[in-house]
């Protein structure tokens, strides 16, 4: 819940100046009602602009959510869902974000689907176990190909403004541990294809030892993202 309309305005002015001539795929994503606005502001541009949050239903007595026809209305096609806000502050259960997932993929939605452990599950050392059972009940019960329009962002919410820090060498571990639960549900090849964005406090003084990992495949930038500088920084390091 960050900039007005007028100063999405003069950042998504910034961004397009500056975005470097890059293969990255970049994505930003505005409050829903700035979204119309920085859609026609990047039409022409690389980069595309995505949605925070669908609900499942289509339409109905849901006040205040936005349904995947009204985003689609307006030109987005892409959607975030499970953040790590979204699952802490406002209850959002691997239950519900299954529902939200395959009511985004039946629309032909791309979807970023987060998840990722808090402290106390890092802290005993229960970490595998919830991320693995994140993605079980979220997303496993989807068809094989289904997951060309998924992108998954590992969030470890223990390293989010915590003051605890997450090393390169443990997002490496948790993305390779992500692809080999993968690989045992599907195949080799879903497992290998599939975008893992990192998503634990992502700065431009760390982005290119994290990006230079493996299994890491990109980011999901939370503070950094409010920057122009800092962002187009860190798109530099991809």
């Amino acid at each position: 819940m960050n900039k007005t309309y007028n100063e999405m305005e003069v950042l998504l002015a910034e961004l397009s100046a500056k975005v470097p001539d890059t293969e990255a795929e970049i994505m930003v994503a505005p409050s829903f009602v700035n979204l119309p606005r920085a859609f026609k502001m990047l039409e022409s541009s690389v980069i595309e602009p995505v949605a925070q949050n669908m609900h499942f239903a289509e339409s109905g007595a849901y006040t205040g959510e936005v349904s995947a026809d009204m985003l689609l209305g307006i030109g987005i096609e892409t959607v975030i869902l499970g953040h790590s806000e979204r699952r802490s502050v406002f209850g959002e259960t691997d239950e519900m974000l299954a529902k939200k997932v395959i009511a985004a993929l039946e629309k032909k939605l791309r979807v970023v689907f987060c998840f990722g452990e808090e402290l106390e599950d890092r802290k005993s050392d229960d970490h595998f176990n919830v991320v693995a059972n994140q993605l079980t009940k979220g997303l496993f019960n989807l068809k094989s190909d289904t997951w060309s329009n998924i992108v998954l962002a590992y969030e470890p919410v223990w390293a989010i403004g915590t003051g605890e820090t997450a090393s390169p060498e443990q997002a490496q571990e948790m993305h390779a541990f992500i692809r080999k639960t993968i690989s045992n549900e599907y195949n080799d090849a879903i497992a290998e294809k599939v975008t893992i964005l990192y998503g634990g406090s992502v700065k431009p003084g760390n982005a290119s030892e994290i990006f230079s990992k493996p299994d890491v495949d990109g980011g999901l930038i939370g503070g950094a993202s409010l920057n122009c500088e800092d962002f187009i920084s860190i798109v530099k390091a991809i």
